[in-house]
């Protein structure tokens, strides 16, 4: 028999299309959210729906969390008891959660020698397209330093465009600094978002809607190329997603998939309703 394959490990935010994660074997580790008294998980027990409902509801207050070490630790000795030789574990940028310390914590606990974290300095499918390379090189047989070295270029190229209809809920929840939630405020200028160095910055100033649509659009297809991966992420805001994706289908022929779907309840809760965004990763 040929040897196990090295185990692929996520984050719920990666937002996998639907099945993925199961037909590929990567095992993913949710974060959580808590509406209230209620605490879910992410991408299993509340949906886009329930969340933009609790976020309209003002006397409720909702909030996120990392995984726990042990969370990590108990998925991580599963995995290695089962025969896999090592875990490549790929999660969201470190400068917007603790989850990748908290994995790397219970690596430190469990086997520091056979389990590599990786910070991809990305979230969604920036996350999601790195965590899909590193399964594509698990199953050709790579060794784990290749798995991870396979992640971490992809995620490397990823690009994460966004805007939001407010910026508050970043600024609250310290993803975004007071100054730059600030530009957000005057004269009612819809900023767009990106990553940089796996922190949220303001990229541009737009007026409306309909141009940050047109200048998402614009910046994801300056950046893709032929053979590119591309998504769309939305909250509350199928149809405008769908608009961009169809707009992005059209300029960029050439790419090698189109993913549209709606983020989870973590994203949601810092983004709010009404976010669209967009991950674009040139071939390497």
């Amino acid at each position: 028999m040929p040897p196990s394959p090295v185990a692929v490990v996520t984050d719920s935010t990666a937002h996998l299309p639907p099945g993925v994660a199961e037909r590929r074997g990567i095992h993913v580790v949710p974060l959580e959210v808590r509406l209230g008294e209620r605490t879910a998980r992410d991408g299993v027990d509340v949906s886009a729906a329930e969340l933009i409902a609790a976020l309209a509801d003002r006397n409720l207050l909702v909030q996120t969390s990392r995984p726990t070490p042990a969370a990590f630790a108990e998925r991580f000795t599963a995995l290695l008891d089962d025969g896999a030789p090592a875990v490549v574990a790929v999660h969201l940028s470190r400068e917007l959660s603790g989850t990748w310390d908290a994995a790397r914590l219970a690596a430190q606990e469990v086997a520091p020698d056979r389990i590599r974290v990786v910070d991809s300095g990305a979230i969604a499918m920036g996350l999601g397209f790195a965590v899909l390379a590193a399964a594509d090189a698990a199953g050709a047989g790579e060794a784990p330093g290749d798995v991870e070295a396979v992640a971490g270029a992809v995620a490397a190229r990823s690009r994460v465009l966004f805007a939001v209809q407010d910026l508050e809920r970043l600024r609250r929840g310290g993803r975004i600094g007071a100054a730059s939630a600030l530009v957000g405020t005057a004269l009612s200028v819809k900023p767009i978002l990106h990553l940089r160095d796996g922190r949220i910055a303001p990229l541009e100033k737009v007026r409306t809607t309909s141009r940050a649509t047109e200048r998402l659009v614009a910046l994801a297809v300056s950046e893709a190329g032929p053979g590119a991966h591309v998504a769309v992420h939305h909250l509350g805001a199928e149809d405008r997603a769908e608009d961009i994706a169809d707009r992005l289908r059209e300029r960029l022929p050439d790419a090698a998939g189109m993913h549209v779907s709606e983020v989870g309840a973590v994203i949601g809760a810092h983004a709010g309703p009404g976010l669209v965004g967009v991950v674009v990763v040139p071939a390497g």
